[in-house]
C-alpha cells in the first residue's frame, strides 16, 4: 500500500491570490502546492481518493491517476468537496462511484450539489453527470472499502467534527 499526495496547500493553496509574502512569492518549487487530497493505492489496481479540491482533475492528470475505486470525505469545506464534478470521467468509464463520509458531511454534499443526486435531475443530450452514491460511516467503526481496511477517526476542526482515516500503519489527518 502507497499514499499519493496529490495536493498539500492551505485551503487557499500555495501560493495565495495577491499575496506577495516571501513563500508567495518563491520560486521553489516546495513553495507551489494545490489543496489536500491523497490517493490511497492498495497496490493491486485498487484506490480509494481522499477528497475532492477544486483542483482535482488536475492533480490527478498530474500523478497519473485515471481511476479510482472509491471516495473518503474528511468534512465538506469547499476546499475539500469543489471538485466533485471531476469525478464525472471515472463514473462514466467505471459507473456508480460510492462516497464514504460522515453522515452528515454527505447529507450537506447531496444538498449543495442537488443536480448529481436528484433523479429527477435530466441532463442534456450530449451531457451527462457524475454517477454517484452515498455510504455514511460512523467514527471508531473500521470498514472494508474495495478490500482496503479503513477506520474512521473523528477530530474536531474548530466547531465542527471531521475525519481522519487510518489504513493499517498509516493515518491521514487534515485541517486538525
Amino acid at each position: 500500500m502507497r499514499a499519493l499526495v496529490l495536493g498539500s496547500g492551505t485551503s487557499m493553496g500555495v501560493p495565495v491570490l495577491g499575496c506577495s509574502c516571501e513563500v508567495c512569492t518563491s520560486s521553489d518549487p516546495r513553495d507551489k502546492r494545490t489543496r489536500v487530497a491523497v490517493v490511497i493505492d492498495g497496490g493491486d489496481g485498487r484506490r480509494i481518493l481522499i477528497d475532492t479540491p477544486p483542483e482535482l482533475r488536475l492533480q490527478l492528470l498530474s500523478a497519473d491517476v485515471g481511476t479510482v475505486d472509491a471516495v473518503l470525505f474528511t468534512h465538506d469545506h469547499a476546499d475539500h468537496v469543489h471538485g466533485i464534478d471531476d469525478l464525472r470521467a471515472i463514473s462514466q468509464r467505471n459507473g456508480e462511484l460510492p462516497l464514504y463520509g460522515p453522515q452528515d458531511t454527505l447529507d450537506r454534499i447531496v444538498r449543495r450539489f442537488d443536480y448529481i443526486f436528484d433523479p429527477a435531475v435530466v441532463t442534456p443530450e450530449g451531457t451527462y453527470k457524475p454517477d454517484l452514491s452515498t455510504w455514511p460511516l460512523n467514527a471508531g467503526e473500521p470498514v472494508q472499502i474495495t478490500g482496503i481496511d479503513v477506520l474512521p477517526i473523528e477530530f474536531s476542526h474548530g466547531v465542527m467534527k471531521v475525519f481522519g482515516y487510518r489504513f493499517g500503519p498509516f493515518a491521514y489527518l487534515t485541517d486538525v
